[in-house]
C-alpha cells in the first residue's frame, strides 16, 4: 500500500498558546481549500465560528461550498493557535477519510512543533487516534473527552485537552461540540 506523506507544512504562528493537533488530512479529493480541516463535510471551522463570532457559517462560503481559508488564517493569528497533525506518514487501508482506516507509519515529532512554540500552553486533540497517538508519544492517559491532562516536554508543563472530533461521524450535535470547545478556550483564557 502507498505510504502518503502528510500534504501541508505546520502552521505555527510564533506567538501561539494553543497546538491543535488532529490525526491527518482526508485525500485532496475532498478538499475544499488547501489548509487544515478542508473537507467541507467536517465542522471545525463551523465550531470556531460559532464559538468566537455566534455565526457558524463566519468562516464558510456556503455558496461555493469552500471554508474562507484567509480569514482563518487571519483568525487563528490573532488568537495565537497553531495546527498540524499527529501523524506526518500514513497508508490508507480504505479509500475514504475515516481515522479508523489510517495506519500511522510516521507519528509526528510534536516535541520539536512545541519547541518551536514557547508560548505554547496546551495541546488540544480533535479525535481519538489523535489522542491516542499523542498518549503514546509522551506516554501519558488519554482524558476522557472535553477535559484535559498534564504532560511535560522539554521541563515546560502543558494540557493536552481532548476535544470531540469534528467530524460528522461523531455522533454529537455542533452545539454540543461547540460548547465542549467553550470550556477549553475558557479555561485557557482565549475566549
Amino acid at each position: 500500500m502507498e505510504i502518503e506523506q502528510h500534504p501541508l507544512q505546520p502552521f505555527l504562528p510564533v506567538h501561539a498558546r494553543l497546538l491543535m493537533l488532529g490525526s491527518f488530512p482526508p485525500q485532496r479529493k475532498r478538499w475544499c481549500m488547501d489548509f487544515y480541516y478542508p473537507n467541507w463535510g467536517n465542522d471545525m471551522w463551523r465550531i470556531m465560528g460559532l464559538l468566537f463570532y455566534n455565526d457558524r457559517n463566519y468562516f464558510a462560503d456556503n455558496e461555493r461550498k469552500r471554508f474562507r481559508k484567509e480569514v482563518i488564517i487571519q483568525f487563528l493569528n490573532e488568537r495565537g493557535i497553531a495546527l498540524f497533525d499527529t501523524a506526518s506518514a500514513v497508508r490508507r487501508l480504505q479509500d475514504n477519510a475515516s481515522d479508523k482506516y489510517l495506519e500511522i507509519v510516521q507519528p509526528t515529532d510534536v516535541a520539536t512543533l512545541l519547541h518551536r512554540l514557547p508560548q505554547c500552553q496546551a495541546v488540544v486533540t480533535t479525535g481519538e487516534k489523535a489522542t491516542d497517538t499523542l498518549c503514546r508519544t509522551f506516554l501519558i492517559g488519554s482524558p476522557k473527552v472535553g477535559d484535559y491532562t498534564e504532560f511535560v516536554s522539554e521541563g515546560r508543563a502543558l494540557r493536552l485537552y481532548r476535544m470531540p472530533s469534528s467530524s460528522r461521524a461523531y455522533p454529537l450535535a455542533i452545539e454540543k461540540k461547540a460548547a465542549a470547545y467553550r470550556i477549553m478556550f475558557q479555561d485557557l483564557e482565549m475566549v
